[in-house]
């Protein structure tokens, strides 16, 4: 069992915008800075007495900063970067606000955005990176953590697998800079067994989820 901290990068202007992202390389502005410099000292203190930690993220450019600031507040090498952890592509939605989404497209569903990736497959791109960052990191560095940083719709997917489409709540969004624990078996995440959210000793979900959506 490998433990997998995954986290989405600082804030950018279009997070601020609300404006919808996706594979548009944006930037994090300052704030999102703080909040890469904050989880790096709070997992800086989780991690302390831990086995050794390796840092991967998506080759976006908004990930790759806020993973290299994590890198350099625990003492690690930089990340390695992996495609496969990229934002969902949302077509020709992206660059506008997430209001205006129900005019310009008929609907606020993004499977329906022309062009966009669809859930099930932005699902399964999720669940093949992890299996191979998974045993990119077996092989390099047997029994290390991995802290990944990536995107919120990504991120979305991988916590409804690991919580048997319990979590996220409707509504509910993945903040900048928030580090969801799992459990990870690298042998079954192709198609999403063997992820679990992380529980401490006493069995309850280490972020505070219920522990009833625990797979």
């Amino acid at each position: 069992m490998t433990d997998l901290i995954l986290l989405r990068h600082g804030e950018t202007d279009w997070n601020r915008e609300r404006r919808i992202q996706g594979l548009s390389d944006i930037p994090l502005n300052e704030t999102g800075r703080v909040q890469a410099r904050a989880a790096g000292e709070l997992l800086r203190i989780e991690l302390a007495d831990a086995c050794p930690v390796v840092m991967v993220s998506s080759d976006l450019s908004r990930a790759v900063e806020t993973a290299q600031i994590i890198a350099d507040a625990l003492g690690v090498p930089g990340p390695r970067k992996y495609p496969g952890l990229r934002e969902r592509g949302y077509g020709e939605a992206e660059g506008a606000l997430v209001a205006e989404v129900p005019t310009l497209f008929g609907s606020a569903e993004r499977d329906l955005i022309p062009g966009a990736e669809s859930s099930a497959d932005l699902r399964a791109r999720a669940l093949r990176a992890l299996d191979e960052i998974a045993t990119d990191v077996e092989r390099a560095m047997s029994g290390a953590s991995i802290i990944a940083v990536a995107h919120g719709a990504l991120i979305a997917e991988v916590v409804r697998v690991a919580s048997d489409g319990a979590l996220p709540r409707p509504g509910e969004r993945i903040a900048n800079g928030y580090p969801f624990r799992f459990q990870l078996d690298r042998d079954g995440t192709p198609d999403g067994r063997g992820i679990r959210l992380a529980t401490g000793d006493d069995g309850a979900s280490r972020d505070g989820f219920p522990t009833t959506t625990r797979v």
